[in-house]
């Protein structure tokens, strides 16, 4: 399912806007300077950004975000001189942040995961065994559903502190800002990856060819990664002496 990007003004602006139709610039930037930068879709927008400027425009409400938690909302409310409002449940509940975790017995080097992280939390090469920074993950679980062997989770914080506070109790402003940087050079390498080369419209059949054995590839190591874990489901276990 592809996420709006930037919905089109159908509707009266949630809060005064420059134009009277349409996010003012500067609004839709305040407001986005209160989200997390977590970049998780739970809102049901493509990032944060998108998300903002359909809160600035009308075509959204403020209480989408569940990593900004109950406290997001109410900061959002207060820039928008508006009531607070419990967190849309459809969206999900506020929670602990939570790590990406990549198990290396299981990790067959794919490197789907990278791209699918937009913070880039995720380092690796092809063939070889990826893994999260810590530091970096935002714990968005955009990695979890691209993953062929199902070889990453999602666990709670190391310090058992941080593991127990939720949205911007456990996420700082300065952890967020560091987010956005990362997300929009992780933004400018996907279209710069994306924009077409001479070479690849020249040659639409080798790049499908190119995709089959890719995916060929993928499929032996799904295969490999099953077997290895029926082995080891099956292997006997040492027994104890006394």
């Amino acid at each position: 399912m592809s996420l709006p990007a930037s919905p089109p003004c159908t509707s009266a602006p949630a809060a005064p806007t420059a134009d009277g139709c349409g996010a003012s610039p500067s609004l839709a930037a305040q407001i986005d300077a209160l989200l997390p930068q977590t970049q998780c879709k739970r809102c049901g927008y493509a990032d944060c950004a998108a998300y903002a400027q359909a809160i600035a425009s009308g075509q959204a409400q403020f209480n989408r975000c569940p990593p900004g938690g109950a406290q997001g909302v109410e900061r959002l409310a207060a820039l928008l001189h508006r009531p607070a409002l419990p967190l849309d449940p459809q969206c999900g509940a506020e929670g602990p942040r939570q790590l990406a975790v990549i198990d290396p017995g299981q990790c067959i080097g794919c490197t789907l995961c990278i791209p699918s992280c937009p913070v880039d939390a995720i380092a690796g090469v092809a063939k070889r065994m990826h893994t999260v920074i810590d530091t970096w993950c935002t714990g968005c679980a955009l990695c979890l559903p691209v993953c062929p062997v199902d070889c990453i989770r999602l666990s709670a914080l190391p310090d058992p502190a941080a593991a127990a506070r939720t949205g911007w109790d456990a996420w700082s402003a300065e952890q967020a800002e560091q987010a956005r940087q990362r997300y929009a050079r992780h933004r400018q390498r996907q279209t710069a990856s994306v924009a077409p080369t001479p070479a690849a419209a020249a040659e639409p059949a080798a790049a499908a060819l190119a995709a089959e054995r890719k995916a060929a590839v993928l499929q032996a190591a799904r295969e490999r990664a099953r077997s290895r874990g029926a082995a080891s489901a099956g292997a006997p276990r040492p027994s104890s002496t006394a």
